[in-house]
């Protein structure tokens, strides 16, 4: 079953999501990845499908948006922290610098999204940023 997903639907899910994972349709996407999960496995259209993604081991299109993000700003090449920014020692001080703006086209943006997805992780997963190995580990783990 997780082969004939993989096969047919996942492909095309992912590819880009990177750029249309935060648009207005992400939730009719969802609900596309849903029932055709559903048809592949051969489910009931009241089934959740919750347990069934957890037990094959799918993301939904949420946890697939947010992953590859993660990873490329744990590398912070792009990136600035706040201490680099205002040099006044806060506990945000390793955070890294989100810019202000008022424009909702910028803050949809894939530069914007990436910086305020990991400063919302809870700071004991920032932590194993400097182990990539151990930080994707612990990612997969919370967004299956």
């Amino acid at each position: 079953m997780r082969i004939v997903y993989f096969s047919y639907f996942h492909s095309i899910l992912n590819y880009g999501i990177i750029f249309w994972g935060n648009s207005a349709h992400r939730k009719y996407i969802f609900k596309i990845q849903k029932s055709s999960f559903r048809l592949i496995i051969n489910s009931g259209v009241r089934d959740s499908c919750r347990e069934l993604f957890k037990n094959l081991q799918i993301w939904p299109v949420a946890s697939q948006y947010i992953f590859p993000f993660l990873i490329f700003v744990v590398k912070k090449e792009l990136f600035i922290l706040n201490f680099d920014f205002h040099h006044i020692t806060t506990r945000y001080k390793n955070d890294f610098h989100l810019p202000s703006t008022l424009l909702t086209l910028f803050q949809r943006g894939i530069y914007y999204s990436e910086i305020n997805i990991y400063t919302h992780l809870p700071s004991s997963i920032k932590n194993l940023s400097n182990d990539i190995k151990r930080f994707k580990r612990t990612l997969k783990y919370l967004l299956n």
